[in-house]
């Protein structure tokens, strides 16, 4: 029988590795040893009476039960930061600077931007959205607190990294001609996808041709949906309803990866951790987390 309460600190933990994706990296983000952190997910799986992990030879990720109880653990630790946030740090005034990356901001940065809000409703939040290359250079000049951005873009190391997978992406009626140049639908320079993209044509000795340019994922959206060509897209801008993923049958490479990261400079301070944890649960795929590899 599952208790009539749960452990804060094993909720956090266990998200935290579904998260990171792996009990080391989580032992070493916590400050714990890694046999501690595994005798709090066997409590854990004890006190639920189900098994939450499936342990692979890359790390773990949650089972069935597991998906469950992440969705509900989430909404239980933010709660409880919102409160802690609103009681315990009242009178905490100042100014929060984020930098994060347009194309994949897209969909969760108004739930992230209005839960940090709850917990610190009188803490002034300064959030640009530029490419990734912007963001890089306001974070070397140390303008920004926290940033989401392309590790190849930024040296330093990440808080937390994972991946995006890039679709070639076209309207839903769209007809891609094989004797015909690509038609090119591109985010303007300097853009780490615009680059992978091209590449990826270029070791096909795939002809193509620009059609469309713009730094707004918006912009982008609209010219894929009425057709003007090809783009490369993250999961945050994909539209079922009017776009569809092309594949190598017709005629293009498999789907491109890019490994981002999040950065936090002053990470254990109360209001940045709330801050990170807020970025990690709204934005970073929950079981698609690691330490950057190099």
């Amino acid at each position: 029988m599952i208790p009539g309460t749960l452990d804060l600190d094993l909720l956090r933990t266990y998200v935290m590795a579904c998260q990171l994706g792996s009990l080391s990296r989580t032992a070493e983000q916590a400050n714990r040893a890694q046999s501690a952190v595994s005798t709090q997910m066997r409590r854990l799986e004890e006190m639920i009476g189900q098994r939450l992990l499936h342990r692979t030879g890359r790390g773990v990720i949650p089972t069935p039960e597991g998906e469950i109880l992440l969705s509900y653990a989430k909404r239980i630790l933010a709660l409880s930061d919102e409160a802690a946030g609103r009681l315990g740090h009242t009178n905490q005034q100042g100014a929060l600077h984020i930098g994060l990356a347009e194309e994949i901001a897209v969909r969760a940065l108004p739930d992230a931007l209005g839960r940090f809000h709850r917990s610190f409703p009188d803490i002034q939040v300064n959030a640009t959205v530029d490419h990734s290359v912007a963001i890089a250079q306001l974070w070397t000049d140390a303008a920004i607190d926290l940033a989401i951005a392309t590790t190849a873009a930024i040296s330093d190391e990440p808080f937390q990294t994972w991946t995006v997978e890039l679709q070639w992406v076209a309207g839903i009626d769209f007809t891609l001609d094989p004797d015909s140049p690509v038609p090119l639908v591109t985010y303007a320079e300097p853009c780490l996808w615009r680059k992978r993209m091209l590449d990826a044509l270029a070791e096909q000795q795939r002809n193509y041709r620009i059609t469309f340019t713009s730094q707004n994922s918006a912009a982008i959206q609209a010219a894929v949906e009425n057709n003007l060509g090809v783009a490369l897209l993250g999961p945050e801008c994909l539209r079922p309803a009017s776009m569809r993923c092309l594949s190598t049958a017709d005629g293009l490479a498999a789907p491109l990866t890019v490994q981002y990261g999040l950065y936090a400079r002053h990470e254990r301070h109360s209001t940045c951790a709330v801050a990170v944890r807020t970025l990690i649960d709204t934005i970073v795929p929950p079981w698609n987390a690691s330490p950057r590899t190099i």
